[in-house]
């Protein structure tokens, strides 16, 4: 018998993934959907504070939420920040009962997917922003005639005329230090 996990990482929510800024995601009402078409008894639990009996917790100064889907008496559980359209805390001052149910929203869709169904969205999410050393700019050649380069460069040049002298002088510039004298050489091929 196979795994509610292998069953529902099967299934390829690429049709149904949709896009909000740079961020690729699976609503939670597709997710929902899509669990209980193949786990009609699959429940979602939203846990309520025992001291505030609201449907979110706080530090005191933040809040976040708590999210369980229930499959086959198997029960995943998500934590999410009640955050704001940049995916930053709101204040506990500042949340709205709109912050509240859009957190518990995104958190159904992250408890669906411990389950299996669109985890793949998830991939990376707690790695590290890595921030890399900038490249250092090539090193240019120089260009000289009765060199290969050259024989190259002749036969770029040849071959793509159409583009005029600034596009391939731009071209060339990005790999070649060009003196003055076959910058005069340059010139006179794309005349002929």
């Amino acid at each position: 018998m196979e795994s509610v996990y292998g069953k529902l990482s099967a299934i390829s929510v690429k049709d149904k993934i949709e896009r909000k800024g740079n961020l690729d995601y699976l609503s939670w009402a597709n997710a929902w959907a899509m669990l209980k078409t193949i786990y009609p008894d699959a429940q979602r639990k939203v846990y309520e504070s025992d001291h505030t009996g609201l449907n979110y917790f706080t530090d005191g100064v933040t809040a976040y939420v708590k999210v369980g889907i229930i499959v086959h008496d198997i029960e995943h559980v998500d934590y999410l920040p009640v955050m704001d359209f940049k995916n930053n805390s709101i204040p506990i001052g500042k949340v709205t009962s709109i912050d509240v149910n859009k957190s518990i929203q995104r958190s159904t869709a992250k408890a669906i997917a411990m389950h299996g169904l669109g985890l793949s969205l998830w991939t990376g999410e707690d790695v590290p922003e890595i921030v890399s050393e900038p490249t250092p700019p090539p090193q240019l050649v120089e260009l000289k005639k009765d060199t290969e380069a050259w024989d190259r460069v002749v036969a770029y040049i040849q071959g793509n005329k159409g583009l005029g002298i600034e596009k391939i002088g731009q071209q060339l510039n990005t790999k070649y230090k060009i003196s003055p004298a076959i910058k005069k050489e340059i010139v006179a091929l794309l005349k002929d």
